[in-house]
C-alpha cells in the first residue's frame, strides 16, 4: 500500500487580485502559484507595494482573489460567503499584526480568552487555556495586567497567545516585529522559532531581515509576482 501524501496546508493556483483605484486598475497580484507545507515557516519578503499583504489577506481568507484558487487545509476558500469565511478563520487561522490590537479594557488573560468565547468554548476551559498560553509565551505572571501596563514586547506576546487560542491550523503574521526595538524584536523572533519547532505552521510578511532569516523558506514577491520561492 502506498503512503498517504498530505496536501499542502496552503495552496494557491494562478491567483490574481485587481483593485479599482479611481479610473485605474491596480494589478496587486499577477498569477501567483504557491504551496506551503504543514510545519513550514515561510517569510514573504519584497519591497513596499509589491503585493505581500494582499497575498497574506488571501491566505487568511480576509479577501478573495479576482481569479485563481486558494485552498487552506484542503478546503477551497476563494468563494466563501462572509459568514463561512468568518467561521473558517475563527477555527483555523491565527493572526498576529504589527499593531497588537489588544482591547485596552481587558486584562492579558481576557484578551487571550476572547477568541475562545467567540468559538463558544466554556468559560472554565477558556480561562485554563488562556493561562496556559500566557505561560507558554513567558507571561504567566502578567495575567491580570491590561495592555497599558505592558511593554510593547509583552503586548505582542499576548497577541501571539491570543492568535493561538483556538488551536489554529495556520499562524499568519504581518510585520510582527515592526513596532518593536531590536532586542525585543529578537525575543519575538525566538518565540516564532519555538512555535514552529513545536509544530505550528507559520507564514510571515516582513521587512525585518532577521525575522526573514529565521524562517525556513523565503518567498520573494516583486510587482505582484513570485520571483523566488
Amino acid at each position: 500500500m502506498s503512503a498517504r501524501v498530505e496536501s499542502p496546508i496552503v495552496s494557491l493556483r494562478d491567483v490574481r487580485r485587481d483593485y479599482a483605484l479611481g479610473a485605474e486598475r491596480v494589478h496587486a497580484l499577477q498569477g501567483v502559484t504557491l504551496d506551503v507545507e504543514r510545519g513550514d515557516y515561510v517569510a514573504i519578503v519584497g519591497p513596499s507595494g509589491c503585493g505581500k499583504s494582499t497575498l497574506l489577506n488571501l491566505i487568511g481568507v480576509i479577501d478573495q482573489p479576482t481569479s485563481g484558487t486558494v485552498a487552506i487545509a484542503g478546503r477551497r476558500v476563494d468563494a466563501m460567503s462572509d459568514r463561512e469565511a468568518t467561521q473558517f478563520r475563527l477555527r483555523n487561522i491565527g493572526f498576529v499584526f504589527q499593531r497588537f490590537y489588544l482591547l485596552p479594557i481587558l486584562s492579558a488573560l481576557e484578551n487571550v480568552a476572547l477568541p475562545m468565547a467567540e468559538a463558544k468554548v466554556s468559560k472554565a476551559v477558556r480561562i485554563e487555556r488562556a493561562a496556559e498560553l500566557l505561560r507558554y509565551v513567558g507571561l504567566g505572571n502578567r495575567e491580570r495586567h491590561r495592555p497599558s501596563e505592558l511593554s510593547g514586547g509583552e503586548q505582542q506576546r499576548v497577541a501571539i497567545a491570543r492568535a493561538l487560542a483556538n488551536g489554529p491550523t495556520l499562524l499568519l503574521a504581518d510585520e510582527p516585529t515592526g513596532e518593536l526595538d531590536a532586542r525585543t524584536g529578537a525575543e519575538i523572533i525566538s518565540l516564532f522559532q519555538r512555535l514552529n519547532a513545536d509544530g505550528t505552521t507559520i507564514v510571515v510578511v516582513t521587512h525585518d531581515e532577521d525575522l526573514a532569516s529565521a524562517s525556513r523558506r523565503k518567498v520573494h514577491i516583486r510587482d505582484g509576482r513570485v520571483v523566488d520561492a
